[in-house]
């Protein structure tokens, strides 16, 4: 029991929907009991900080990291399983891109704080008592980690050996990640992402594909698309043109757009840009013929304002890792 590799498993800034990917194992849950000791997940078991800081540096052998950098606590505990670690995954969007933790970079910490202490109407706050890192109090000191200006990545914080896309992951792309760190087979090199292709997912989707003009874009309330066309084609703002392959295309398959949620393809170098340059090869503006620019202007205008989230909807998972979003440190 003692020489088996030790697994771990830890949840920042995420909704904690990558424990369910891996609860999702069902009885594989099984394979991976007999193959790793499970040593510390903190929604799982009573291991505590003070075990972790413990264990010898090196000693656990694959972390799965997921959600983003937000907090103090966050970045201490990533510099903490990073020394711990011998293999650390960013596991899931939040942790690999910022997800959608990181739209909160859209504004400035001021502006969250204000809107959920102050100005919530669900609230009693009439001094306007913001929350300290510190406050004294009779009883002690109360302590609270830092909230950071700007969500981070975690392989803007610490460094990463592989990155695992997904919201969540795919439990069938993580089992066959846990199969190969179990086989003794060489692992990928360092920072590869795991777990998923290298394409788009438009190279996955069924969905037939012709030539793509756009005249209008529609709400997801509003149409029911048909099953056969490419959703893009129809209008719906698909982000699979902008998405890395390897979840095997669920949502355009559930006749529902690509949210954009394996960050992008490879060698794409920002997801929201991807996407963007594909709209604007779309856009039918109609005859050229007599439009001024200023009517061109007007016309492309008035295509983009149906789409009312344009940074919600292209960097909706992709914020923080993007040419957007800052850089290490």
């Amino acid at each position: 029991m003692a020489d088996r590799p030790k697994l771990s498993v830890y949840w920042a800034a995420s909704c904690g929907g990558c424990e369910i990917s891996v609860v999702n194992l069902h009885e594989k849950l099984l394979d991976v009991d007999r193959a790793f000791d499970f040593v510390f997940c903190p929604c799982l078991l009573d291991t505590k900080i003070k075990d972790v800081e413990a264990m010898p540096d090196g000693d656990i052998t694959v972390t799965l990291f997921n959600g983003a950098i937000r907090t103090e606590e966050n970045e201490e505990m990533a510099h903490l399983l990073r020394r711990k670690s011998r293999v650390l995954v960013a596991f899931g969007s939040c942790s690999f891109c910022g997800g959608i933790p990181a739209l909160s970079n859209l504004h400035r910490r001021e502006d969250h704080l204000r809107s959920i202490y102050l100005d919530n109407v669900s609230l009693d706050n009439a001094p306007g008592v913001l929350p300290q890192c510190r406050t004294e109090l009779p009883e002690g000191t109360l302590h609270l980690p830092e909230f950071f200006d700007r969500v981070k990545t975690l392989g803007q914080t610490v460094e990463v050996d592989y990155s695992m896309p997904g919201c969540p992951p795919e439990t069938h792309q993580l089992w066959s990640v846990i199969e190969l760190i179990t086989s003794g087979r060489p692992l990928p090199p360092k920072g590869s992402v795991i777990g998923a292709g290298t394409s788009s997912v438009c190279d996955e989707c069924s969905r037939a594909k012709n030539e793509k003009k756009v005249r209008q874009f529609h709400r997801t309330f509003e149409i029911v698309p048909d099953r056969q066309q490419c959703l893009l084609e129809q209008g719906v703002v698909c982000m699979g043109v902008a998405t890395r392959s390897g979840c095997g295309a669920p949502c355009p398959t559930a006749n529902m757009p690509c949210t954009g949620c394996y960050g992008p393809p490879e060698g794409v170098r920002d997801q929201g840009a991807k996407m963007i340059a594909a709209l604007g090869s779309i856009l039918d503006v109609g005859s050229y013929k007599g439009m001024t620019p200023e009517m061109l202007d007007a016309k492309l205008n008035e295509l983009l304002a149906r789409i009312p989230d344009g940074s919600g909807t292209y960097y909706r998972y992709s914020a923080a890792a993007s040419i957007l979003g800052g850089e290490k440190g």
